[in-house]
Formats: C-alpha cells, structure tokens, sequence
C-alpha cells in the first residue's frame, strides 16, 4: 500500500532491496510500485537505470535475449538465471550496487565540477583584463573558451575574489541588489495545541461539529489580498477583502465580522467553533480570531502542517469557482468588498452536483438562513443569471 509520507522521497536502500526481492518474485512493477509507494514508471526506470550486465561462463553470445526487451528488463526471477541451458549475456538488478551508484551520481552532482588553483587564476586575469578593455564577461567567457559559468564568475567578483569590482561593470552599477522579502509565517510557538494534530483529535471529539476552513486568495503581489471562509458542511463560501497581507490587517477585519454578526444578533462562536488554516503570516494574531470581543475564548484556531495544503481541500477547490471569475494574477486593487460580495454570490449561487442540483446558498439558507448569509455580505443569484467567468466584472473592472 502507498506511503503518502515517500511521495517525491529519494529511494533509500530498503526501497531498492524490495525491488529485487520482488523481481526476484517475478511481480510487476506495478506491484513493486504498490508495495514500496511510489509511481510504476519511477519502478520501472530504476531497475533500467541500475541493473548490471555481466557474462557467465555459460554466455555464447552477445546477442541480447529476447526476454531482456520487454519487463522487467532483467534476469531476475528467471528460471533460467543460473542454468548452463541460457547462453546470453545476464543482466540482473542488485540493490546494494544500485543504491552505491545513486550516491555516487548525488554526490558529483551536488559538487558541481571545481576549479583548480592555476584554473582559477587564468579565468581571473583573463576576465579582468577583458572587463577593463571594456568587454561583458559573457562575452569574454566565450571568447576565450573558458570553463565557467557568468553566475559563478559574478559570485565571485560580489566576493572580492577578482582584481575588479562591481563598479567596473557598466549593467551591474546600474541595479540595486533585490531586497530578499522574507515570508512572514505563523512561529512555531504559537502552533502549540493549534497544530493539525489537535484539530483531528478535535474533530474526533467533537464529531457533530462543523467547523470553516481559512485561507487567503492573492491578487498582484504586495497588493490588496482575499481572506476566504469555507463552510465545509454546505460548501458554501465569503471573503473579506485585506488592504495588504498582513496579521494587523487580517486581525481588523476580522473584528470587523465579529461586530457585523453581533449587532445582527448572531454569535461568532455559534457559526464558527473551529476554524483551519495554514501558516501564513497574516494569521499570527491567533487571538484576534480565538477570542470573542471581550478578550474571552470562543473559538479554536488550528493550523495545517507546513506545505500540506491538502489538509483543507474544500476551501482549496471551491478557490477554482473564484478563479473561473478572476484569472490567477489579476489584481484586486481596485475592488471593494462588494465586489468581493458580487463574485462569492455568484460562485454561492452555482448548482452543485454534490447537491442534486442545489447551490451551496440553498443549502447555507436551509442550514442556517438568509439573514445570516446576507450579513455575511452574501445575496441569492437567479441561476438564469448566474456568471462564471470574468464577464462578471467587465463592466465594472477592467479584469
């Protein structure tokens, strides 16, 4: 059975060792694949790759047999293996000569190919000399054939290894080096009895709980953001539209909403017990979302492990409803939450196979109600005028 955890994993030594104990058992590498989980053709490409030719002292000929032409491509689990009848070369797969020869090839090429010291000093002077003639280096690289590559040799001029400097290179005085933004995320403290552990332990004990999954939908980049809310149970979805993506302008609006539903008469904890998310940033002002607008807790925040998005599937694929109306990479500056309100009531409004035909706000307003959808900023469409795509908007934004 597949080990999801070995998906996109290197083969390790026990993985190659099952392969040959079940070539050896004449399997397919279907089989193979099944048992140590990974792809067929990854199976497949690993036995032709690894596998060993060498002549007994039964080999005749160099002719190839023909059984070697088709799967699995070696003499493992052949009866005629050891047996003076074959006269063919052999060809078998041994996992411990595989496993030596993938380590070899992860070694060499993580090392890339080194420059010897007198290798080193000639590239130097000759690139110098070049630049200072007023030549580009990749110019001076390929005219003088020599065995480096323009990024290393730029490396190495940021490093002061050469006799000149940036300010010999008219392009490079031109730019100011990028500013490396780094990605804000939830630290590692605060997911404490927040992580997707709990949340299954969670669910478990509490089965008849419907909780919301949370994510953030990003226009062009640095600009204005959309933070989404999933109702797992009915499909049905809203958003609220951030000014920038970060945990100040996450935590306002969210407050914001729980305003919104208390002068309603409605209770944030009611609609919302848990919610999921992943690690963003924007989401660090655990409190902001946890607590009601007294500062007691009402609600529990869980995050998904990092890079598992995954483990919030329904927010994930109910983000394609939006996407069918907002291509990926188009900008939400110039949207307003009703906007915002227009595309989810569409999207709210589309009939659901998974619901015989109904829409997840039908199935929102039998659940719950029509009040508390339209707080949440949500109106029933018509299904006759109902719109999928970026029609939506073209008289209102230029999308």
């Amino acid at each position: 059975m597949k080990n999801p955890e070995k998906k996109n994993k290197h083969m390790q030594l026990e993985d190659r060792i099952e392969i040959q104990e079940c070539l050896c058992k004449r399997m397919t590498f279907k089989a193979i694949a099944k048992r140590i989980g990974k792809d067929p053709t990854t199976v497949s490409k690993e036995v032709k790759l690894h596998a060993t030719n060498y002549v007994s002292g039964f080999t005749k000929t160099n002719d190839v047999c023909p059984k070697l032409l088709k799967a699995p491509f070696v003499c493992n689990g052949c009866e005629k293996q050891n047996h003076a009848n074959c006269t063919y070369p052999r060809r078998k797969y041994v996992a411990k000569t595989a496993q030596k020869e993938y380590e070899t090839v992860l070694v060499e090429s993580r090392e890339g190919i080194p420059l010897t010291k007198e290798e080193f000093y000639y590239n130097e002077r000759i690139i110098s000399e070049a630049v200072k003639g007023g030549q580009h280096i990749y110019h001076a690289i390929k005219a003088n054939d020599l065995s480096v590559s323009k990024s290393t040799v730029y490396r190495h001029i940021n490093n002061g290894y050469y006799e000149i400097s940036r300010i010999d290179l008219p392009r490079a005085v031109k730019f100011k080096s990028r500013r490396a933004k780094k990605e804000m995320y939830v630290p590692q403290g605060i997911r404490i009895n927040r992580a997707y552990t709990d949340f299954l332990a969670f669910t478990q004990e509490n089965p008849n709980c419907s909780y919301v999954e949370m994510d953030t939908v990003i226009g062009r980049i640095g600009g204005k953001v959309i933070m989404t809310f999933q109702f797992v149970n009915v499909d049905f979805m809203f958003g609220l539209l951030l000014d920038d993506k970060s945990s100040a302008e996450a935590s306002e609006k969210i407050s914001m909403l729980k305003h919104k539903l208390k002068n309603a008469g409605f209770s944030f904890s009611q609609f919302f017990p848990a919610l999921l998310t992943d690690n963003g940033g924007e989401f660090c002002n655990v409190f902001a979302f946890e607590n009601d607008l007294d500062g007691t807790k009402e609600t529990s925040l869980f995050f998904c492990d990092p890079n598992c998005s995954y483990q919030k599937p329904h927010v994930e694929n109910n983000h394609t409803l939006f996407r069918n109306i907002v291509p990926k990479g188009k900008s939400f500056d110039a949207f307003s939450q009703d906007t915002v309100d227009l595309i989810f009531s569409h999207v709210n409004s589309v009939k659901r196979k998974q619901f015989n035909g109904k829409s997840a706000y039908d199935m929102f307003s039998f659940t719950y109600s029509d009040e508390l959808a339209h707080v949440l900023g949500i109106e029933r469409v018509d299904s006759k005028k109902v719109i999928q795509s970026p029609i939506l908007l073209a008289d209102l934004l230029d999308i």
